[in-house]
Parts: structure tokens; C-alpha cells; sequence
């Protein structure tokens, strides 16, 4: 009994004072819940815009500037066609002696000029910072292309054997040089057959159909004899020529 009512005393001069002590209980929850929001406040971590995000943002703010711009063209356009149309109703007033009202149309008719003016004005000032803007995000773009083409040269370079590659292209130049022996004697024999199968008799005469055909006249013929020497001329040149080629030829077969 003793006991009980000292306890009593002790709680209630603990009220007076101000010093309540918190059970056990009150002070596990409230360790808990410390326990629960530090986790949570850890969570909260800065979060890095990367090259991509940032191109994408400022393609972004491009957009709503060309927007804005527009919007502040069109605006203009409007207050000019409300300027027209207060010069024509100030015209009209005029014509009806009316001074009033022509005064009130002539102060609108200036005041839309001026407003399609700021509109000008500043829907230019937007397309320069439209321009800045376009080249910076270009700049980031080229930047990150730049960097992904210089890895992959890097990359390659590091896995290119020098000694292979001349090998390769001393291959490639002598090849070429078989492909155009080949080429060229094939030339050759085609100009050939296209000589013996056309003779310059036949030609002369279908050049002479046509001409009759289309009610022309030939004034000027060339020579006979002009026409075999430059033959002989040119058939001299393609014997040498054809020679040439043969020897090459046979250079390839034995090699």
C-alpha cells in the first residue's frame, strides 16, 4: 500500500515539473519509425542528365520557341489586317465629315500598327534565340556522333595488321592492272568486228537516205583518198597496239 501511494506522488510531481517520462513502448515506435525514414531519405539521390536527355531537352525548347514565334507572326498579320480596316472606316468618316470619328479610327489605326510592330519585333528576337538554341543541340549531336566514330576508328586501328594490308593492296594493284590487259584486248577485238561488219560504204550511204529522207542536202564529201589514209592511218595504230596487248598477254600466261 506504502508503495503504490508513493508511486502515485512521484507521478504526479513528475506532471508539475514537466518531466513525464515516455514508456518503453512509445520509445520503441518512435525508434522504429527513425528506422523507417532513414532508408527513405537515402532514396533521394541526384539524378545526372546525360548527352541524350539533354539533345532531347533542347530539341524541346526549340520547338515551343519556333511555336512562339509563329504564334507572334500570326498576331502580327491580324493587327495589320485590323490597321487596314481602321483606315478604310477612317477613310469612310472622312468622307462623311465625321472629325470624331474619324480621330477614334486613326488612334486604333496607329495602335495596331504599333502592336503588329512589337509583335515583329519580338517574334525575331525568338528566332535568334531559336538559331542559338538549334546550334548548340546540332553541336551536341555532332559531338556524340564524333565520339562514337573516333572509338570505332580507334577500335579498328588496334586490330589492323600493316604488313597484311600492304599485301593486299599489292594484290589489288596487280589485279587491276590483269583486269585492264583484259579489258583492253577485249576492247580491241569488239572495235574490230564493228569495222568489218560496218563498211564505210554502207555508212555513207545510209547517211545519204537519211539526208534524202529529210529533204537535206550534202555539200561537202569527204575525199576518197583522204578517207584511206586516214584508215591506213588508223589500222597502222591498232596493229601496234594489238601487239602490245599480246605480249602482255603472254607475260600473264607464263607468270
Amino acid at each position: 500500500m506504502r508503495s503504490v501511494v508513493t508511486s502515485v506522488i512521484h507521478s504526479r510531481a513528475a506532471q508539475r515539473h514537466g518531466t513525464v517520462t515516455s514508456p518503453p513502448a512509445a520509445k520503441q515506435r518512435t525508434a522504429d519509425a527513425s528506422l523507417e525514414l532513414g532508408p527513405r531519405v537515402l532514396l533521394l539521390k541526384p539524378v545526372k542528365i546525360g548527352l541524350a536527355e539533354s539533345s532531347m531537352s533542347l530539341d524541346k525548347h526549340l520547338f515551343n520557341l519556333k511555336f512562339a514565334s509563329k504564334e507572334l507572326q500570326r498576331n502580327a498579320k491580324r493587327c495589320e489586317k485590323e490597321e487596314k480596316a481602321e483606315k478604310t472606316k477612317l477613310l469612310t468618316a472622312i468622307k462623311k465629315g465625321n472629325r470624331e470619328v474619324a480621330q477614334v479610327h486613326a488612334e486604333n489605326a496607329i495602335r495596331k500598327k504599333n502592336e503588329s510592330l512589337n509583335y515583329l519585333r519580338m517574334s525575331a528576337r525568338i528566332d535568334a534565340v531559336a538559331s542559338r538554341v538549334q546550334t548548340a543541340a546540332t553541336q551536341k549531336r555532332v559531338t556524340s556522333s564524333m565520339k562514337g566514330v573516333v572509338q570505332a576508328m580507334e577500335s579498328a586501328m588496334r586490330s589492323m595488321n600493316l604488313e597484311q594490308v600492304q599485301n593486299l593492296m599489292d594484290r589489288f594493284e596487280r589485279d587491276f592492272e590483269n583486269l585492264d590487259v583484259q579489258s583492253s584486248t577485249m576492247e580491241g577485238a569488239m572495235s574490230a568486228t564493228t569495222t568489218l561488219n560496218a563498211p564505210q560504204s554502207q555508212v555513207d550511204a545510209l547517211i545519204q537516205e537519211t539526208a534524202d529522207q529529210a529533204g537535206l542536202e550534202l555539200t561537202a564529201e569527204l575525199p576518197t583518198g583522204v578517207t584511206t589514209a586516214i584508215g591506213g592511218k588508223t589500222a597502222v595504230a591498232s596493229s601496234a597496239e594489238n601487239d602490245e596487248l599480246t605480249q602482255r598477254l603472254a607475260a600473264l600466261r607464263h607468270s
